[in-house]
């Protein structure tokens, strides 16, 4: 296991040097954001990039995320010239040294959340999804505003992706989707970058827009549309789990079996009875998820990926990004990293 953290640049509040400081750290998860999506970023860019991980003494190898453009969700007569662009993104973060790319293939908004600062018992605050919330929002209204979620659309925008989506369906996004794979695939195996898909969060559909990356019989699905082993899965243990008909560790058991987890986002969600949750502390009785066994089955198949912690919550009168600062996500470092040394002394106990 290799232990990562997802860092915004310069503009993040949590400094770089700060997450050096976490024990057993060696990678900074991070991207550029300063270039439109669907266009080239500039070899100078990504190597300024490398340079200011290298100089914290951290690794520049895991890049989340290279977002896809929406025409080629969509299957728009264009997406060929975008679908260019991404594989030459994919040649030059190989030329950097980066070894896994995290994507995803949601349709127009990224990860959904109801609210961004639900204050919980002990005081601290979290993302959370709340059914009745999120059933009153109206995405066309011009006023929808969340992390995750493109801003620079315009109500005409949104109207037009909503209705493009209609007319795709789930089935023509699987198919855009596959033809998106077999055209990157190749270049990512040629330049030695692992293409690791973000399951859908939540693993449904959002405001009648298909979501294609849910459940074992989509993750099998999308396995199977290209045959290799740089096309994989960016397994998100919060995302997934969302859902109450994940298994979650037997899912992990299974894909990490077939070496097919690239990448490990590992948090806790406390699910609710009306089909919603709570993001919660890491520890498993926090939430609805056993931290514990999700590490176990990642030590019985030898994971040598690359693993971070996951959204964390506002503690300690911490101000930031939601689900992004410092301190929950070392504390959830740290228990993960505990859990992890305790199966690897006790493996070695047994003389195995």
């Amino acid at each position: 296991m290799k232990l990562s953290f997802r860092w915004y640049g310069n503009d993040d509040p949590v400094k770089i040097n700060y997450i050096k400081q976490i024990p057993t750290m060696e990678s900074i998860v991070t991207a550029i954001y300063d270039v439109p999506v669907g266009e080239v970023w500039p070899m100078d860019k990504i190597n300024s990039l490398k340079e200011t991980v290298g100089k914290a003494g951290l690794k520049f190898d895991v890049i989340e995320s290279v977002p896809v453009h929406e025409d080629i969700k969509l299957g728009n007569s264009n997406r060929d010239r975008y679908i260019e662009n991404y594989k030459q993104n994919i040649i030059n973060l190989g030329k950097a040294g980066v070894k896994v790319i995290c994507y995803n293939f949601m349709p127009v908004f990224d990860w959904t959340r109801s609210q961004l600062d639900k204050e919980l018992d002990d005081g601290s605050t979290a993302l959370v999804f709340y059914v009745d919330q999120v059933d009153k929002m109206d995405p066309l209204d011009g006023e929808l505003s969340l992390p995750g979620w493109d801003s620079s659309y315009t109500k005409e925008d949104l109207k037009d992706l909503f209705e493009g989506y209609e007319k795709v369906g789930e089935e023509g996004l699987w198919s855009n989707l596959e033809y998106f794979l077999k055209e990157i695939i190749p270049v990512a195996e040629a330049n030695d970058v692992k293409m690791a898909i973000h399951p859908d969060d939540p693993p449904w559909p959002i405001f009648g827009l298909p979501r294609i990356i849910t459940t074992e019989e989509s993750l099998d699905r999308f396995l199977n549309l290209v045959d290799s082993k740089y096309n994989g899965l960016t397994f998100c243990t919060g995302s997934l789990g969302s859902g109450s008909f994940n298994d979650v560790p037997k899912l992990i058991d299974k894909y990490a079996a077939q070496e097919k987890i690239h990448f490990m986002h590992v948090r806790n969600v406390k699910l609710l009875d009306d089909g919603g949750f709570e993001e919660s502390a890491h520890y498993s009785s926090y939430g609805s998820l056993d931290i514990v066994e999700i590490m176990k089955v990642l030590h019985k198949n030898n994971f040598d990926g690359y693993l971070r912690p996951d959204h964390g919550r506002m503690i300690w009168g911490e101000t930031g990004r939601p689900g992004y600062g410092l301190y929950d996500r070392a504390l959830g470092a740290m228990y993960v990293v505990g859990i992890w040394e305790t199966l690897e002394k006790s493996y070695k106990k047994r003389g195995k």
